[in-house]
């Protein structure tokens, strides 16, 4: 079998492996890396749940090929989470029961964070539209669709300066 070297960079990390050319993204991640939060649902791009983002943009890994990743940046689910705990989305999701299997979840989670990224206060019907690539068999989706509100509202808190007493202090004196 025909093998090639690939450099990747993924959550933050930076890989290099030989790879077949015919091998998946989806089972580099999970077979090569042990990244196994990225689930292999359909193979066929349907249902969403392999979803990872490639420089940035969703895309099946269990249609991408692991070579045409290389030069490439990756984030996964395994991505989101930090040193400090969950991501947002991630607290959301559980906060308001948006998974239950939870095989779907990571895919929804990627999409989530994707559209949050390019649109920090979507309208539900802009969630739903962004998600509508992603099936779930056991939420009902109501559910989803509240913790992607849930999550915008918190990333766009976390961005907010927060005002300390000093600044507060300094603020009173200058004007």
């Amino acid at each position: 079998m025909k093998t090639r070297k690939i450099r990747v960079k993924i959550n933050q990390k930076e890989y290099e492996r030989e790879v077949e050319a015919r091998t998946l993204l989806s089972d580099f991640l999970r077979a090569e890396l042990g990244l196994t939060g990225t689930h292999v649902g359909c193979e066929h791009g349907v249902c969403g749940a392999c979803t990872v983002l490639l420089n940035g943009e969703p895309v099946r890994s269990c249609l991408t090929l692991a070579v045409q990743v290389d030069g490439c940046e990756l984030l996964t689910v395994e991505g989101l989470a930090g040193v400090a705990g969950l991501h947002p989305i991630q607290e959301a999701f559980w906060d308001n029961h948006a998974l239950q299997c939870g095989y779907c979840t990571p895919g929804f989670l990627m999409m989530s964070y994707w559209l949050l990224q390019n649109n920090p206060a979507p309208k539900e019907e802009e969630i739903r539209r962004c998600l509508e690539g992603n099936i779930c068999r056991c939420t009902g989706y109501q559910s989803i669709v509240q913790a992607v509100l849930k999550a915008g509202k918190a990333m766009e808190a976390l961005k907010r300066p927060k005002t300390s007493k000093a600044r507060a202090a300094v603020s009173e004196v200058v004007s």
